[in-house]
């Protein structure tokens, strides 16, 4: 016979009890609570819901050993040292960026001056200091081979405003590294170890080794055009260079 104080016929639970939630089934007597069985992942927190974090004064967990540590996301920029640290220098041995270098470039004495600019600076520098000589020279040996007196003076005289202007050059080559047709075109001789200019001395032994450069139908004064560094034969023996200025 059914209770008489429940009309359906179902057991209400005792004082105390609670009632199983909805669709859920209450554990036997005595029973542990369903474990997840062998193979099972746990339950996953709730949609929304972080995971667990590690305890107060645990250290995160580390790779697997073997495993790389894990890599910036995309778009996300690498770790910057912290403060106070020094960032990581490069080891011995590793290539460093490359950077193109000219091969005109010598240290610090400038880039190489063509062969066309030296060319044009000797022919400013003899059309300004040697016509006026020349012609003098040319009048006086005409007027000497038709037996004139004055001839001769006027080859003197010639003679002398050449040796002025050839001495005058040296100087400016010297002391600045540029004569006239020089600061014309832009460029300035000057020793290949200094960058500087060599002297009045140094000038002088080089005008003297030009006369290797007569040898051969003059081959030195165009050694230039191939020659990796651009010199005549007087530059090798001198060791000079002329740069752009």
């Amino acid at each position: 016979m059914g209770n008489p104080y429940d009309p359906y016929g179902q057991q209400q639970p005792g004082y105390g009890q609670q009632q199983p939630g909805y669709g859920q089934q209450q554990p036997g007597y005595g029973q542990p609570p369903a474990q997840p069985g062998y193979g099972q992942p746990p339950a996953q927190p709730g949609y929304g819901q972080p995971p667990a974090q590690p305890g107060y004064g645990q250290p995160p967990a580390q790779p697997g050993y073997g495993q790389p540590p894990a890599q910036p996301g995309y778009g996300q920029p690498p770790a910057q040292p912290g403060y106070g640290q020094q960032p990581a220098q490069q080891g011995y041995g590793q290539q460093q960026p490359y950077q193109e270098v000219h091969h005109h470039h010598y240290g610090s004495t400038g880039q190489l001056a063509e062969w066309g600019s030296r060319v044009g600076a000797s022919l400013i520098d003899g059309l300004a200091f040697f016509s006026v000589p020349g012609i003098i020279y040319f009048i006086g040996y005409m007027m000497l081979a038709n037996g004139s007196g004055l001839g001769g003076l006027l080859v003197l005289v010639g003679l002398i405003g050449y040796a002025a202007a050839g001495i005058y050059l040296i100087y400016m080559e010297g002391t600045t590294g540029q004569t006239l047709g020089k600061k014309q075109m832009g460029i300035r001789l000057v020793g290949a170890q200094t960058g500087q200019p060599i002297g009045f001395g140094g000038a002088f032994l080089r005008r003297i080794a030009h006369i290797a450069d007569g040898f051969a139908c003059y081959i030195g004064f165009l050694w230039p055009l191939w020659d990796e560094r651009k010199q005549t034969f007087a530059d090798k023996i001198c060791n000079t260079l002329v740069v752009r200025s």
